[in-house]
């Protein structure tokens, strides 16, 4: 998980926008991730990751170092992108579409075999995450996209090791499930 010094955050407590600056440099592309794989919408995660940000810029003077920094933008950012989508999910009763989806960018276009089965995987990886619950969702884009192991799940979303545990093992189920309900081929 990511970090950042202490002494920047404190200078970004006290007003230093380059000290804030650097806080969003080291975190934005985690949140951007994070929020992508949430929403399935790059709209929905632009917005997440601006909204994050304002919180935390309005947040620094009540961080206490409890907790890792890292920990707590990621929690910052797994709620605000579930608030995002369950939003949207309420207005919205037609499919996602995934038209302009990016879950990941490459470097440069890559009209390559290997390149064509990487934006394949990518979108069916968006696909098959819409079709599970935010809840599961979060646990397995945690785990799985970015890395975190079960107590750093479990410290990122405030809830008990065992419930990351039986979430992330519904989660596997709920996918495993789709893909066979759509007749995908699909590794996980």
């Amino acid at each position: 998980m990511k970090e950042i010094a202490k002494e920047i955050i404190e200078a970004a407590t006290g007003g230093d926008m380059s000290a804030f600056e650097e806080i969003y440099k080291t975190f934005s592309p985690m949140v951007y991730t994070v929020a992508i794989n949430i929403t399935a919408q790059t709209q929905d995660a632009e917005e997440a990751t601006q909204e994050v940000f304002v919180k935390v810029f309005r947040g620094l003077k009540y961080f206490k170092f409890k907790s890792s920094f890292g920990t707590w933008i990621y929690r910052i950012t797994m709620n605000t992108a579930i608030n995002i989508y369950r939003s949207r999910s309420r207005r919205q009763t037609e499919a996602v579409s995934y038209d302009g989806l990016k879950v990941f960018e490459p470097a440069a276009p890559d009209d390559s075999k290997a390149g064509r089965e990487r934006d394949h995987a990518a979108w069916l990886t968006a696909k098959i995450l819409e079709n599970i619950s935010p809840e599961h969702r979060s646990c397995i884009v945690l785990r799985e996209i970015e890395g975190l192991d079960y107590s750093e799940i479990s410290e990122v979303l405030k809830i008990p090791l065992n419930t990351v545990r039986s979430r992330l093992k519904r989660a596997r189920e709920a996918m495993i499930a789709y893909i066979r309900k759509e007749g995908l081929s699909y590794e996980l």
